[in-house]
């Protein structure tokens, strides 16, 4: 379907408002996975960050203070605009952007613009993180932002760690769920590839798998599934909202070591789920504002 590829990116972590940190972090620790402790932007926002085996990770990100918020996305903050629109436009919980890893955002940034997909200026920017032993860590970022206009809900950027945070952070990504990596990260639109583009160039890669119901994009850490209206429902039992067009973020698919012992786990901790195609499908709830799904 598509020319040779090139260096595909692999995902870096996925963007998931919240309207509240704290009720996200209970009910993330009630699906069994361990959560950072909190953390703040210097531009009004916070997450509480869950970091998987395969190096990446999860960002709940919620409002530590509107104020700040506002004043980033007067002054042409990307991210906190984008969170903004989503909050606005689909509500305060859900799954927003997808930040692909790279280790030049300013090439990114070129690319983009060259390709007519360029989602707002740079953002560079450093922030602390609490280590499990209780030391202190500082990170700084430069991200370059991918976007199409007809998909206001969804938007991609690559992420480029300029001062990475720790890398032994084993005791973050050990998870009693049995989580070890990150799946597949699961999209819908009505026409999918409509974006291909998009995907491609998020990516850095060509290949595009064409499928019955939709477009899937392999990266190195996991892949990027869009789907249309019957592919949703067929694979997840999700029936989207009819005539509403654009990227939507729908599911998170993890890899887990023992499918039977995440089962057991979620039974005795009474969270609801059902059972499709040998995967664990637990619908949204509070604190968690898209399906995940387990499986091996």
């Amino acid at each position: 379907m598509t020319v040779s590829s090139r260096t595909p990116r692999p995902i870096d972590h996925l963007v998931l408002p919240v309207s509240d940190l704290a009720v996200a972090r209970a009910r993330l620790a009630a699906l069994g996975f361990t959560v950072a402790p909190d953390a703040r932007h210097p531009f009004g926002t916070e997450n509480c960050c869950v970091f998987l085996a395969d190096g990446s990770y999860l960002e709940p990100l919620g409002i530590a203070n509107r104020e700040e918020c506002e004043a980033a996305a007067l002054a042409g903050n990307s991210f906190v605009s984008r969170d903004q629109a989503f909050r606005f436009r689909r509500g305060l919980e859900g799954f927003s952007g997808i930040a692909m890893a790279t280790g030049d955002a300013a090439a990114d940034d070129a690319r983009y613009r060259a390709a007519g997909l360029c989602g707002g200026a740079m953002l560079e920017f450093s922030r602390g993180m609490l280590l499990p032993d209780g030391g202190k860590a500082t990170g700084s970022f430069r991200l370059a932002f991918a976007a199409d206009a007809r998909s206001p809900d969804f938007f991609f950027f690559a992420s480029e760690r300029v001062v990475a945070l720790p890398s032994d952070r084993a005791a973050l990504e050990r998870h009693e769920n049995g989580v070890v990596a990150l799946a597949e990260a699961v999209l819908s639109e009505q026409n999918p590839t409509d974006f291909q583009y998009l995907l491609q160039e998020a990516a850095d890669e060509r290949e595009v798998e064409a499928l019955s119901f939709g477009m899937s994009v392999e990266t190195p850490r996991g892949r990027i599934t869009v789907l249309n209206a019957a592919g949703l429902e067929g694979f997840y039992g999700i029936a989207p909202a009819g005539g509403d067009r654009g990227l939507k973020g729908e599911a998170v698919v993890f890899r887990v070591a023992d499918l039977s012992h995440c089962r057991h786990m979620l039974l005795a901790r009474g969270i609801a789920f059902t059972e499709r195609d040998d995967r664990l499908l637990v619908p949204p709830a509070p604190g968690q504002g898209v399906l995940f799904v387990f499986g091996e």
